[in-house]
């Protein structure tokens, strides 16, 4: 049995076991937002203000590879629960795991500090792929809430990222409490979540309760083994770089992991397209999917300026001054969740009413429109800089405007982009496009880490020119997917 029954109405007219998924989701992306809104600021922060003290060359790559990891840790997440616990004892561990990497993040110290990251990481990879996928087990095959379901399920991720933004965002620039007490924040948001996922559980019945495709019993002996060796290896090379033994320096080791995931993506996409048996039409969808998974990779490689450059703009150089209340630097990221949820609808308007007059754009077009748009944002960052390097104040308005173009911009892009890969995948190959497209977030994390190495806000001459040519890079790579996606949306075939 694979979903509960769709008659158990319990939840906005849904089965109950969506609340728990909804709420534990939501207090999950709370923890993670709230802490990742801080991490730069944290890691370049003076040792004598209680921060790591690095540059900010070092502290946006470490960034890069955290974010960029995140996502990557997804495919093997999901390949444990499908073979080895099942979905609810992945996301009930994953959620401890990451609970612990916050408590950790909570207690001074780099080798706490890092610890954390990486039992983030691991936690996150667990659970966040095989909450995703609850969801959708939930319901039956031809359940038609199914669409509505998820609109739910992501309404609980923007609030959740809200609240962190809101909350550990306060705590970390109030005097009374600082980086430490936001990150502790964090960790009792997961503690919640995880209170209520346990209370609440029952509600999911057999969905993810035991694993899809389980192992032999030898077989699960050699995968725990391999797991094991994988984790002591990652413990090991964390305590001698820390220890000093050996060097990680994170800016090449940034540039060589998005070589590694670009090949990886390569390899993987090439693998399906010259050795899966494709007809011609599939061959044709291939060509029109590769091209929407390079327009993602691309988009958040500037979208996800916001936790690295533009934070470290907020902190620095915009005057955040409201009478006698300062902003947190943190609260400017809750913009765009905040614009997620009152644009929505409408994008989801558009495209409908778009279909019925038979104009809908194929997904290269759209995906390439959403970087063009996302480019803007940084034509916007780009006088913004110019103010600062005249040494005049900077209003909060140019970035709640360059927030609102990325929102707009992600609209266009991310919610087509997973579309995409649904529909232009062959459906044997399903499963397996949808991890590689993961990796298209990976890269374009890592790259957005080492973009906004060239922060320097000692130097504001400069950002002028870094803004600009994230925005020119950005226009180009719109510009040619537009023309190219004018060509492949007639090769946009449905494989189902």
């Amino acid at each position: 049995m694979n979903s509960t029954d769709s008659s158990n109405d319990a939840f906005f007219g849904h089965p109950k076991g969506l609340k728990t998924l909804f709420f534990t989701e939501m207090w999950e992306r709370m923890s993670y937002y709230g802490m990742r809104a801080l991490l730069v600021l944290f890691m370049t922060l003076s040792l004598q203000e209680g921060g790591l003290g690095i540059t900010v060359a070092m502290a946006t790559a470490i960034y890069g590879l955290y974010t960029g990891f995140v996502y990557l840790a997804g495919l093997p997440g999901g390949w444990i629960a499908d073979r080895l616990i099942g979905g609810q004892n992945a996301i009930w561990y994953g959620g401890i795991i990451i609970m612990f990497g916050h408590i950790s993040l909570a207690i001074p110290g780099d080798v706490t500090f890092y610890f954390g990251l990486i039992l983030v990481v691991l936690g996150t990879g667990l659970l966040k792929p095989n909450i995703t996928a609850a969801v959708g087990q939930l319901y039956k095959g031809n359940d038609p809430r199914m669409e509505s379901g998820y609109a739910l399920y992501y309404m609980g991720i923007n609030l959740g990222s809200i609240g962190g933004y809101l909350i550990c965002g306060w705590l970390y620039d109030a005097d009374s409490f600082g980086p430490h007490w936001a990150f502790g924040a964090a960790a009792v948001g997961m503690a919640i979540g995880l209170l209520q996922f346990k209370l609440t559980r029952a509600a999911l019945g057999e969905v993810g309760l035991t694993p899809i495709a389980p192992l032999s019993e030898k077989g699960r002996k050699t995968a725990w083994t391999v797991i094991g060796l994988i984790v002591l290896t990652i413990v090991l090379v964390a305590v001698l770089a820390l220890a000093g033994t050996i060097t990680l320096d994170p800016v090449p080791l940034a540039q060589a992991s998005a070589v590694i995931f670009t090949l990886l993506f390569i390899g993987f996409f090439g693998k399906v397209f010259f050795f899966g048996k494709l007809n011609a039409l599939e061959k044709k969808s291939m060509l029109a999917l590769l091209l929407v998974c390079v327009a993602s990779a691309c988009f958040w490689s500037g979208f996800e300026q916001a936790g690295s450059s533009l934070n470290l703009f907020a902190q620095q150089i915009v005057d955040r001054q409201l009478g006698s209340f300062e902003i947190p630097t943190a609260w400017f990221q809750f913009v765009n969740p905040f614009f997620i949820i009152i644009l929505s609808p409408f994008f989801a308007a558009l495209w409908i009413n778009l279909g019925k007059r038979m104009t809908t754009p194929g997904f290269g077009l759209k995906t390439g429109a959403g970087i063009l748009i996302m480019a803007s944002g940084f034509i916007v960052m780009y006088f913004a800089a110019q103010l600062a390097a005249a040494e005049l104040r900077v209003a909060p308005y140019w970035l709640v405007a360059t927030y609102f173009l990325h929102t707009v911009g992600e609209l266009c892009l991310s919610p087509i982009a997973l579309a995409a890969v649904s529909r232009l995948s062959p459906k044997r190959f399903a499963g397996q496009m949808m991890g590689v497209f993961v990796l298209t977030y990976s890269i374009g994390n890592i790259i957005a880490g080492l973009l906004a190495g060239g922060f320097d806000p000692e130097n504001v001459q400069e950002l002028p020119a870094l803004f600009m040519n994230v925005a020119q890079i950005s226009l180009v790579f719109g510009v040619v997917i537009l023309l190219i996606g004018y060509k492949t949306r007639k090769w946009e075939v449905n494989n189902d």
